[in-house]
């Protein structure tokens, strides 16, 4: 495993603060970290017709630690359970007012206990929920319906959560793969602003226009704050659709927006996937406020004896010397470089030429072989980081569920131990 080289106050913090153990577990006073803790016993959300439960796990999207209480990670939910439909761009919801919620959970005696739920709420207090948006505000292109095929209107108070930071005063920023939205909550879950690029959420502020070309159901997946709480900085899972599907194909070229909260303003800055068949980028992670942490993976799972894993890792990126492709016009397909948007360029040799800095990027862990144990999920979906020097890890467990034959659900049973995948957290040291 490379060495990631963190700020000296971080050093620092980790030096007054841990110690290691004997066996290697990370330790902040009382607290110690194992190298994994399961949620305990989550609850039956409900159980389909062909008897399949569907857990209200699904926490796993994203988590956040708690600097106040080292035993506590707030993790969050996506949209909520379900399943591909009988014909294309048909997708069925198995709980259509499922509320996009933030778990509070507490590692104790090696297992994560859920002590709080956190609906997310408009800013009039009303539930969201997971609906597809509107047409023009964010729309998937997806035809929602419920387990009896009845076709669910979209819903402006739709939002498909995926990124998760917890600000200094107790409130939360969340991003999305509709909009995609950045939505800003206050404690109790309830909006407080919500942004994005039609201008039309709570507040008025926008992001730029051309994260309107985000690939349905790929949007802003992972969400950081520096730590001064100045800067939201997200990444979009995968290519953006900029000009169109067919001009990016093969493209591994992302997007990273900065938004300053208190003025909107905004940068962006490419960031190459290390391949084009990959899954995409799931989660950025602020070390300061020019180093981040992201996490890049395929889609299979670790352990198979089919079709196993083979790209789960976590990367050190620093954005200090990358180019700002921000476009001062804000054109619907944002700056152009020879003509091109830089999702055309597809690759680091093409963005070269172009005269276009991406951010640098080192490999800090490989999932797939520096753990002790085989990681078997297919979804590393979250990262924190606590004691200066351990990474958090969580995985989507999809609320135990995955589409089964059209319009129903399956068990997700993952191949490696045979059991059905629920929300773990994995702690990782990473030596300084």
């Amino acid at each position: 495993m490379k060495k990631v080289i963190l700020s000296s106050f971080l050093m620092l913090t980790a030096s007054m603060y841990s110690c290691k153990k004997n066996n290697g577990e990370s330790v902040i006073g009382n607290i110690t970290y194992p190298d994994m803790a399961e949620a305990s016993d989550p609850a039956v959300l409900f159980t389909a017709a062909n008897g399949v439960k569907v857990y209200n796990g699904g926490f796993g999207s994203a988590v956040a630690s708690d600097p106040n209480d080292p035993a506590v990670f707030y993790m969050l939910t996506d949209r909520g359970p379900n399943a591909d439909g009988p014909a294309d761009n048909i997708k069925v919801f198995g709980k259509p007012d499922f509320t996009p919620q933030i778990g509070k959970f507490r590692l104790k005696e090696g297992k994560l206990i859920l002590e709080q739920t956190i609906l997310l709420k408009n800013a009039a207090g009303g539930n969201l929920n997971g609906l597809p948006n509107l047409v023009g505000a964010g729309s998937s292109e997806e035809t929602a319906v419920d387990l009896n095929g009845v076709v669910l209107a979209p819903s402006v108070d739709g939002l498909d959560s995926e990124g998760l930071v917890r600000a200094s005063d107790g409130s939360f920023w969340v991003s999305d793969e509709y909009g995609p939205h950045l939505v800003h909550f206050d404690p109790s879950g309830k909006t407080i602003e919500r942004i994005n690029p039609f201008g039309d959420g709570t507040g008025g502020r926008k992001i730029p226009a051309v994260f309107a070309k985000r690939k349905p159901n790929r949007g802003m997946e992972g969400l950081a704050i520096t730590p001064d709480g100045k800067t939201l900085v997200g990444i979009m899972q995968s290519p953006m659709f900029n000009p169109s599907k067919a001009e990016v194909k093969g493209s591994v070229v992302l997007r990273i927006l900065t938004f300053e909260i208190a003025t909107g303003a905004t940068k962006q800055y490419v960031y190459l996937m290390d391949d084009a068949s990959l899954t995409g980028v799931s989660e950025i992670l602020a070390v300061n406020s020019t180093t981040f942490l992201t996490l890049e993976r395929d889609g299979e799972y670790g352990g198979s004896s089919k079709t196993p894993a083979t790209f789960k890792k976590v990367f050190k990126i620093d954005l200090s010397k990358a180019t700002d492709i921000s476009d001062s016009a804000n054109g619907a397909n944002g700056k152009l470089f020879g003509g091109k948007t830089p999702e055309q360029l597809k690759d680091l040799a093409s963005i070269q030429a172009a005269g276009i800095v991406p951010v640098s990027k080192t490999v800090v862990l490989d999932l797939l072989k520096d753990l002790p144990s085989i990681y078997p999920h297919d979804k590393a979906e979250g990262l924190a980081l606590v004691n200066g020097n351990t990474l958090v890890i969580s995985n989507d467990d999809d609320f135990g569920v995955i589409p089964g034959e059209k319009g129903s659900f399956a068990a997700k049973i993952l191949p490696y131990t045979n059991t059905v995948d629920h929300n773990r957290l994995y702690f990782v040291k990473i030596k300084l």
